[in-house]
This record gives structure tokens, sequence and C-alpha cells, in this order.
């Protein structure tokens, strides 16, 4: 049983960010395009490994897609400093976000080819 509970624990996890912004796409872009070094594989997120950056310009929402290492990393930067930033960065004028944590089916993933190995 505790064998389980720890290899759960390491179980790679998503992250799912929609919010809507008040700003153009340009200078959105423009501003997230500055700080993507920090989400890359040597970026400041703990335990991030990729992320996919989202707009729809036409109803002003963007998000991301992020895949991260476990669960206890996901959990760290949704309730970390860089979350905290957007729902105050004048800039990005977010609003309306929503974010939620989301376990992998690693079965039908691999199946389908989902790029999560």
């Amino acid at each position: 049983m505790g064998g389980s509970r720890r290899r759960r624990g390491r179980m790679k996890t998503i992250v799912q960010l929609n919010l809507r912004f008040k700003t153009s796409k340009h200078k959105l872009v423009k501003h997230w395009t500055e700080h993507a070094p920090i989400f890359g594989p040597s970026g400041e997120v703990k335990g991030l490994l990729w992320k996919i950056w989202l707009m729809n310009e036409a109803e002003k929402s963007a998000g991301g897609i992020y895949l991260f290492r476990d669960k206890a990393s996901a959990n760290a930067y949704v309730n970390g400093e860089i979350i905290a930033g957007l729902r105050t960065c004048d800039l990005c004028s977010a609003y309306d976000i929503e974010i939620k944590v989301w376990d992998i089916l690693p079965v039908p993933t691999k199946i389908s080819h989902g790029p999560v190995d």
C-alpha cells in the first residue's frame, strides 16, 4: 500500500490555466514572450517539463497547459509567486482566472500517444 502512494505522488500532472484579458493581444504576447524562458527546461518553475501557451483573441481569453513532473510541483506552482503575480499584473490585465490540476490517465494516454512520457 505504501509503495502505491509514493508512486501516485510522482505521477506526472497537468495544470490547465484559463483567463480573460483586457489588454491588446500584441502587448500580452510581447510580455509573455519576454517571460517564456522561465517556463523552459532550465527555467525557474520547479518540476515543469513543458508549457503550451494558448490564446483566443476574438474572445479575449488565453491560457496554458503545463506538464509537471509530479502533483507536488504542480500544486507548488498553482499556489506560488508566479500565479500570485499574474493576478496582480497590470499589463496582463487578467481576470476570471481558472486553474485546474489534473491527474493523467496513463494507459489511454499512452495508447493515443499523448506527449507525457
